[in-house]
């Protein structure tokens, strides 16, 4: 249940961040946008009036401006417009430069002319960060106007940073208002899933006993008077209820995750899986084969990765038609397992297999509540692994990624 809890954080937490995101880059997206707009209106301007805003001319700071022209407020303002820092040059067709107006402290005008140049086969954009820039022709002359927005730009850049800090602010606090909602969130659940497990494990403890003493009783008849097939169905029927108490006892195990992890060598626990099955596999003619590293190991719960290789060489032992196959393979930091056999199937309904008491078309008449493979995926999951199977050209191959 801790592992849940954690998982509905997290999820939670991204789809705060993800909000988050998209709404602040919007916010600075248009803020930057409008800034450039407002930056182009005026290299507008300023291009509309020959090169020099309305009555200036080079080395003259003071201009008049037509009021009824433009209104009282943003970039066509008389305010905003007496305080724009701006240069322009035309360039003639012979490479010789000419000082159209020149309203600028940050640089001289030697390097405003290189600057100029260097622009001269554009046409309009940011330069230097906070430069809008505008190259244009008037009467066949080229000229580049470069205006500096440091300043409008700032509100933006205020704007992005109260952005972060803000955004992040926002994360850290709806990260701790779900760790508390959570735990009130999950304590019924927690108290149900308490509940269930505790009820399973009196099940088991309940059921072993008398499900022993049936079988214990069926020794003794057939001491008595010989084997008979009703003996030998109570001792099917009490060895299925056997197994399918320790597999209900298992997933309470997986679902409590209570499992340590340590490392575990699953060459190991592969191989003396398969030397147990020998026989079943000889008395059903099944040829096994065998492509298993060395000293593979994995941090993981060590007895749910021995019930998932038991589980898979169970399967095939118990479904196999003449041939079954096993490999354990370290690729770069990942375990690959994969167990085929071949079967009687159609192929339909094969990603069903991990459903918990789903029986596949050939598991008619076999042993087993169906619980094996959902035993598999539940163990492989809580080992942070993946799981998969497909029937391909008459074989039927499980891949453990771990």
């Amino acid at each position: 249940m801790n592992k849940a809890i954690r998982r509905f954080i997290v999820y939670c937490a991204a789809a705060v961040f993800v909000l988050l995101a998209v709404l602040l880059a919007v916010i600075n997206v248009i803020s930057f946008a409008r800034a450039g707009e407002d930056a182009d209106r005026i290299t507008q301007m300023i291009a509309d009036q020959g090169g020099a805003l309305r009555g200036e001319t080079p080395g003259q700071s003071d201009f008049k401006l037509d009021r009824e022209r433009f209104g009282p407020m943003g970039p066509d303002s008389p305010d905003v417009i007496s305080s724009v820092r701006y240069f322009t040059f035309k360039i003639r067709s012979d490479g010789t430069e000419e000082l159209v107006a020149f309203r600028m402290n940050a640089v001289s005008e030697s390097e405003a002319i290189e600057w100029a140049k260097s622009l001269s086969r554009e046409k309009t954009g940011w330069t230097h960060g906070t430069y809008r820039y505008r190259v244009y022709s008037i009467a066949k002359e080229l000229y580049v106007t470069v205006a500096d927005q440091g300043r409008e730009l700032l509100p933006s850049y205020r704007i992005l940073m109260i952005s972060i800090v803000g955004g992040a602010i926002c994360l850290a606090f709806s990260v701790i208002t779900l760790i508390f909602a959570a735990k009130k969130l999950f304590a019924p659940i927690e108290a149900s899933d308490r509940r269930q497990r505790n009820f399973i494990a009196a099940a088991e403890r309940e059921f072993k006993l008398p499900i022993t003493v049936i079988d214990a009783n069926a020794d003794l008849i057939e001491r008595e008077s010989g084997v008979t097939e009703r003996t030998a169905a109570i001792h099917r029927q009490t060895r299925k209820m056997s197994e399918l108490i320790d597999s209900l006892g298992a997933f309470a195990d997986l679902e409590s995750g209570e499992g340590q992890k340590n490392v575990c060598d699953l060459t190991l626990l592969l191989e003396t899986a398969l030397d147990s099955r020998r026989d079943d596999f000889a008395a059903r003619r099944i040829a096994v084969d065998r492509d298993i590293d060395s000293g593979v190991t994995v941090e993981a719960d060590r007895a749910a990765m021995d019930g998932v290789v038991r589980e898979l060489v169970s399967n095939a032992a118990k479904f196999a038609l003449s041939r079954a196959s096993f490999t354990l393979k370290k690729k770069n930091d990942r375990v690959i397992l994969t167990a085929s056999n071949d079967a009687d199937l159609s192929g339909e309904g094969v990603e069903q297999a991990f459903d918990r008491f789903a029986r596949l078309e050939n598991s008619e008449g076999s042993e087993g509540a169906g619980l094996g493979l959902a035993y598999v995926k539940d163990a492989v999951k809580a080992n942070s692994g993946r799981v998969g199977a497909q029937f391909t050209d008459g074989v039927f191959t499980v891949r453990v990624d771990l």
